[in-house]
């Protein structure tokens, strides 16, 4: 008998602790620690809701303010020398409760105008005595490339829920809230202000912009002079899960035709949100021929 061979038992004992300290090590990066999350999902230890939020704040630990502003020509503002009542139609269309007051232009943001601090004067039907310069509250900026978990640390902080950004040149780019952030991390917070029209594209820049993953094909084609077919599939979600070949976790990229998609959420049952980044097209070569 061989004394230097180990019995099953030792054997069996080493492969459980090696399966062991593999299942209890820490993770090495940030894929590693979402595999183990989405594990222990699969396992039921908490839900796909409970995953997709986790996800949501780590994924607003790397984004920047850029990434989900309302860029400046789709922001809703209010002129400093307009009266109140010029101001009321446009207060009730949209449903906000906060707008930024601008003077001159865009660029020249004066201050953000709470709309329940004008019902004071009609309360009072004081109207006439309005001085929007008496009731606004001070804008605070932010660069394009703020983290937005320390916006919306800030915004905790300071009771503040908007924030304007500016580009490197001190312009104005866009506007962020606390909502557009908290979005990131528990999905479209809808209210009843909300258009369907509305919120299946969003439009950042030129070449940037968000798309619902449940935007009908149709309207995606029409929407960006687009070729998709939609036989086989009736939304654009549909069709990005067919070219990734299977259920795509939230940081995956496809690029079809000219369209680079990157999930901006989803779960383990469906995509939810994505970021479009339109691709410049395909410079032509000039026809050759014989020049007489």
């Amino acid at each position: 008998m061989n004394e230097d061979r180990p019995s099953t038992g030792s054997a069996q004992r080493s492969w459980r602790d090696r399966i062991s300290q593999a299942l209890l090590a820490e993770p090495k990066d940030r894929e590693q620690l979402l595999g183990l999350l989405r594990d222990a999902q699969r396992r039921a230890l908490f839900d796909a809701d409970a995953l997709a939020m986790i996800e949501g704040v780590l994924q607003v630990s790397e984004m920047q303010a850029r990434d989900i502003m309302i860029p400046r020509s789709q922001m809703e503002v209010l002129n400093r020398d307009s009266s109140l009542e010029q101001m009321l139609p446009a207060i009730v269309d949209t449903g906000h409760s906060r707008f930024p007051v601008i003077g001159e232009s865009r660029d020249e943001v004066l201050g953000i105008l709470l709309a329940k601090d004008l019902l004071r004067y009609f309360v009072a039907g004081n109207e006439e005595a309005f001085n929007i310069r008496e009731v606004l509250r001070p804008a605070v900026f932010i660069p394009e490339s703020k983290r937005l978990n320390v916006l919306l640390k800030e915004f905790r902080a300071n009771r503040n829920h908007i924030a304007i950004v500016v580009d490197e040149y001190g312009g104005v780019a866009g506007m962020v809230t606390i909502e557009d952030v908290l979005e990131q991390i528990v999905g479209e917070i809808e209210d009843e202000h909300d258009l369907d029209e509305d919120y299946y594209i969003r439009k950042h820049s030129a070449t940037h912009f968000t798309v619902k993953a449940l935007t009908p094909i149709e309207d995606f084609n029409e929407y960006f002079e687009a070729g998709f077919s939609d036989e086989e599939f009736d939304t654009i979600g549909g069709l990005l899960v067919h070219e990734f070949g299977h259920l795509p976790k939230r940081g995956e990229t496809v690029t079809i035709d000219r369209y680079l998609f990157k999930v901006l959420r989803a779960d383990n049952r469906r995509v939810h949100m994505l970021h479009l980044s339109v691709l410049p097209a395909p410079v032509t070569a000039p026809a050759t021929g014989t020049v007489s």
